[in-house]
């Protein structure tokens, strides 16, 4: 659909539906009543130019993060609300691979994604979306930054440290572990590329370290079209235990791209020039954000607009309602941190202080001791800022006419799953589910 055509029907719907319309949408929605205003929710995208090889590259790397997803979720029982970002454990251990050698690099491109694609192959995929997804959306924020603090005892070899300066824009910066001030140095980092949503990364800096591997992600954009705060209401929210609340659910009546299935409805919801998103979904009766999550691991998360395609989104006037929150989360209140997380997945010799082949990173083969990621996320009728922060510690080894276009409540006053994701790429920024906890 061209966007004169896709205009037309957008008005078509803003004058015309201020009268009562009768549309057959199988029973699904309940709504018949009047509209004074349909907002456009269908935005245009711009593309990011990936090779053959990185759009395979980016479709098991989101299966990666899909897997995280399941295996956090099984993790983390407790009924509360959790965001984090695949991506950002993608960019540490991109840099770590680098340095990596033998079964260990193996290990880290398969779990990955990247089928051990090589060391070249898998920087310079890092490298295109660092260059490209920030320019997606001109109306959007997409901040990516790498960092490598080493202890002054111990030196980079020079290769690493040309490929983390070019690959991944990384700083390279000698410190002393022994100072006190090192902490409070590397967590100023912190807060300066997350825009003061996560203050700090580090509780403590071990002075037999030989570094510390960081990415940062910071993302922030509005609503395509925003939610006005007036129609936002407190309203019966149940939560992942069965508990009744009361949660400030935004509202309002939009033209957007949604799909419903055995397991679940989703909306498309579009920021800025639609470029990045978050698909919002939410169980059907009987189901749970559980068999939501199982369903994405075992089938892959895409998107597909094409109406002969089995369980594909496409244009309906949906009365929307999604809470404004805020969720916060750090891997080290999970079982095992993420390091457990990460060797449940498949990565295992990266960790292990014996067999560990990462010898091209510094003047001595060093291995991956802790890791660590914290992420918050705040929802608004404005929009969306997120953050996350990634450390690993190393160290030394030991639609159609507008009179026909469906219609559907998308009431999300029970728990749901999120993605955010760029649209041309496919690439996953964040995953989540909200409880309401």
């Amino acid at each position: 659909m061209n966007k004169n055509t896709l205009s037309l029907i957008v008005a078509a719907l803003c004058c015309g539906l201020s009268q009562s319309c009768s549309v057959d949408d199988g029973g699904s929605s309940n709504l018949e009543g009047k509209y004074t205003m349909v907002v456009d929710m269908l935005a245009p995208q711009k593309p990011v130019q990936l090779t053959a090889e990185q759009k395979v590259f980016a479709f098991d790397n989101n299966m990666f993060t899909i897997n995280f997803l399941k295996t956090v979720n099984l993790t983390e029982r407790s009924g509360k609300s959790f965001i984090f970002s695949p991506l950002g454990v993608t960019y540490v251990l991109g840099m770590v691979n680098d340095a990596a050698t033998g079964d260990t690099e193996k290990e880290l491109e398969q779990t990955l994604g990247f089928h051990e694609g090589g060391i070249q192959a898998v920087n310079e995929y890092c490298k295109n979306l660092l260059d490209n997804l920030p320019k997606a959306d001109e109306n959007a924020t997409l901040d990516i930054a790498n960092a490598i603090f080493l202890n002054k005892q111990y030196q980079l070899k020079e290769q690493f440290k040309k490929d983390v300066e070019w690959y991944y824009d990384g700083r390279v910066e000698a410190l002393d572990f022994s100072s006190s001030n090192t902490l409070e140095h590397i967590n100023s980092w912190c807060r300066e590329n997350t825009n003061d949503m996560i203050p700090s990364i580090l509780d403590k800096v071990d002075a037999e370290a030989v570094s510390y591997l960081l990415n940062a992600i910071y993302f922030k954009s509005d609503w395509t079209n925003k939610f006005d705060p007036k129609e936002t209401k407190n309203e019966a929210f149940t939560t992942e235990k069965g508990a009744s609340t009361q949660l400030p659910l935004m509202h309002q009546t939009v033209m957007i791209n949604y799909k419903k299935n055995d397991t679940y409805s989703a909306v498309v919801i579009p920021y800025g020039n639609g470029m990045w998103s978050m698909t919002v979904m939410l169980p059907e009766k009987g189901k749970t954000t559980d068999d939501i999550i199982d369903t994405l691991a075992s089938k892959g998360f895409t998107i597909s607009y094409d109406r002969y395609a089995d369980d594909a989104f496409s244009p309906y006037v949906v009365d929307l309602k999604i809470p404004r929150f805020k969720t916060s989360s750090d891997t080290d209140a999970l079982d095992n941190g993420l390091v457990g997380l990460l060797q449940q997945m498949g990565i295992k010799l990266a960790f292990d202080p014996y067999a560990a082949e990462i010898t091209n990173m510094a003047n001595l083969p060093v291995f991956i001791t802790e890791m660590r990621q914290k992420a918050a996320i705040e929802v608004t009728e404005e929009g969306t800022e997120a953050s996350v922060i990634t450390v690993a510690e190393s160290l030394a080894m030991s639609v159609a006419d507008p009179g026909l276009v469906p219609k559907a409540d998308f009431h999300a006053n029970r728990p749901f799953v999120y993605v955010i994701r760029e649209a041309s790429s496919g690439v996953i920024l964040c995953v989540g589910k909200f409880t309401g906890e």
